[in-house]
């Protein structure tokens, strides 16, 4: 998939100018980092025929082709371009191209960094450029800065590298506010975002790091779910995006409580370092928004992972088949190390002059990109639904307390089955991503289990079976119906259908009207269902393809529709979902107690 951009962009051109430059329609931006033949770097080549008869024109050319790239060429050609196209009025510059040439210039006088066009003493020239404003070509939607190849680039060519010493981490948090006040133990991202509302909100102008705040963005351009409101976030009813957004609004809230705001908390205790006119949960929410979206984890370093906001390296965008990261790596070459650390990206594949340069952020869902980004993607081969599975047991307790039941709706193994689970350190009622052509192997295994039956043990204790094979075709059919029964059962909780919302999206002019956070919405939840209705049809395929689907196969007393277990209701359900988990994986403060 290929996107177009309407770039305005700000180019180092070696002196203190500005180059205002379009990117033409047929500048292919690679929105989900689709692979692209590039042309060759190369900036000098031997004088050769062409291949045809040998005449006038065919030497001229290999003579041309011989000279090169001069410097400053990308500027001069997209200079002309904006003047074809009646130019850019000084009363009318983007303010964001002020910002950009801010921040090149900061990056060479405070990380004495090379980010010309040309070629210096030891210094190849820079190859990237950065474009004030992308737009995805399926969606048609604004997403933000990027930065772009200034001329062809190989795969591996080296694409910038930041010292260390420009970044905010938890260390340049703790030197900022000191060691006493913000102590060794304290979460990464509650020590950057007290450095971020401290830079912004408290130092403004003489922050040493102005240059950089300046180009980040306001919350409502990133627009992730944890900061819209009711109104939008209705849109998505039926998303299990709405109880992980809920859950992080409540916990965001209590972090700031707990350490800023609450009695007794930072700005109670140093009143002159944490102001609270500045130090305000509007504040915190934005820091946390450019944290989510912005921040990179650093493994390769000599202490051990470290997050980091890395200016300039988080400019680029995001592609779900990109296969670049940002990394660190100790300065020096092979034989002389400085013992100083900078953060590097090499090319994963090569772009095209005007190109849009791609890093991954990760496999992450598009239920991950909204909570934490602000937007989703069309094509994402990562995308999964959360679905919920549970067992309802039916001890003789549980019959006892239903009228309409008798003994034979009694699941024998029920108790049995719930004491394996919380032994594997499982919960009874469990959170499982589908994803478009599969299922966790987590998930079929779990469901194996619950749904055993006394003819499948034969008197043998649960944990005797390997339940990531098949234990029966009657525990296999059972197994795989309450797959199906799950994905349905979520698939109900939407109150629109999938049809209703591509109507809405088909008709441009109406989903116009809507803004940007009720568009994604309609688009997330589309997107979700079309994935359970694919889910469902290759699991009923392969129910029939093994045979499974005859109705004499015997099947487990438990049911896994997804039911709340008796007494979790009175906790308000489930209390953690999978997206949830994925959070705590990835060390979000969101997850402390």
């Amino acid at each position: 998939m290929f996107s177009k951009a309407l770039a305005i962009l700000l180019l180092n051109t070696g002196s203190a100018g500005l180059a205002h430059a379009f990117v033409p329609a047929d500048a292919s931006l690679s929105k989900a980092g689709a692979s692209c033949v590039p042309s060759s770097s190369s900036t000098t080549k031997p004088l050769a025929m062409a291949g045809g008869e040998g005449g006038e024109s065919e030497w001229a050319k290999a003579l041309k082709d011989s000279e090169g790239v001069a410097p400053g060429s990308f500027e001069k050609e997209m200079q002309a371009k904006m003047k074809g196209l009646g130019g850019l009025k000084s009363k009318n510059a983007n303010p964001k191209l002020s910002a950009n040439a801010n921040l090149v210039e900061w990056l060479a006088e405070e990380g004495d960094l090379y980010l010309a066009d040309e070629s210096s003493w030891g210094e190849a020239p820079h190859p990237l450029a950065i474009s004030t404003e992308t737009v995805d070509e399926l969606t048609n939607e604004s997403s933000g800065r990027g930065l772009l190849a200034r001329r062809s680039v190989n795969d591996g060519d080296e694409l910038l590298k930041i010292p260390m010493d420009l970044c905010f981490t938890k260390k340049s948090a703790r030197k900022a506010f000191g060691k006493e006040v913000l102590d060794r133990d304290i979460n990464e991202y509650l020590a950057i975002a007290c450095q971020l509302v401290r830079e912004k909100n408290v130092l403004g102008e003489k922050s040493r790091w102005k240059p950089y705040i300046d180009v980040l963005p306001e919350v409502d351009e990133v627009n992730p779910t944890f900061t819209w409101s009711d109104e939008d976030l209705s849109f998505l009813e039926g998303s299990p995006v709405v109880a992980a957004t809920q859950s992080m609004q409540m916990k965001l809230k209590r972090e700031y409580d707990a350490l800023l705001g609450g009695e007794g908390a930072l700005c109670d205790k140093y009143p002159d370092l944490f102001p609270r006119e500045h130090f305000t949960y509007e504040n915190w929410v934005w820091a946390f928004t450019m944290l989510f979206s912005r921040a990179i984890r650093l493994r390769n370093m000599r202490q051990g992972e470290t997050l980091a906001m890395v200016p300039y390296a988080d400019l680029i965008n995001h592609s779900a088949f990109s296969g670049a990261y940002v990394d660190a790596r100790e300065v020096g070459d092979w034989l002389f190390k400085t013992g100083g650390e900078e953060v590097i990206l090499y090319a994963d594949r090569g772009y095209r002059k005007m190109e849009q340069v791609y890093i991954s952020y990760g496999p992450k869902s598009n239920a991950d990109l909204l909570l934490l980004y602000g937007f989703a993607l069309e094509r994402n081969p990562f995308n999964s639904v959360d679905v919920t599975v549970s067992i309802k047991p039916r001890t003789k307790a549980d019959i006892s307390e239903d009228d309409g039941a008798s003994d034979a709706d009694i699941d024998p193994l029920a108790e049995e089955k719930i004491a394996f689970v919380e032994d594997a350190g499982r919960k009874t009622i469990v959170d499982f991503p589908c994803y478009a052509d599969r299922y966790p192997t987590e998930m079929i295994e779990y469901l194996r289990l619950m749904q055993m039956t006394p003819e499948d043990t034969r008197e043998r204790p649960l944990g005797d079976f390997d339940y990531s094979r098949t234990i029966s075709a009657a525990n296999e059919a059972a197994a795989l119906s309450s797959v199906v029964d799950a994905v349905k059962r979520q698939l109900s909780k939407y109150p629109t259908t999938e049809e209703d919302d591509a109507t809405i999206i088909k008709d441009k002019g109406l989903f116009r009207l809507l803004n940007y956070k009720q568009r994604m919405a309609i688009r997330h939840r589309r997107n979700e269902k079309r994935l359970l209705k694919r889910t469902i049809a290759a699991l009923e395929k392969q129910i029939r393809r093994k045979g499974l689907d005859t109705e004499d196969l015997q099947r487990a007393g438990g049911s896994t529709l997804g039911e709340v277990l008796p007494g979790d209701e009175k906790l308000g359900g489930k209390q953690r979902t999978a997206l949830e988990d994925r959070l705590e994986k990835m060390g979000l403060p969101v997850d402390l107690r």
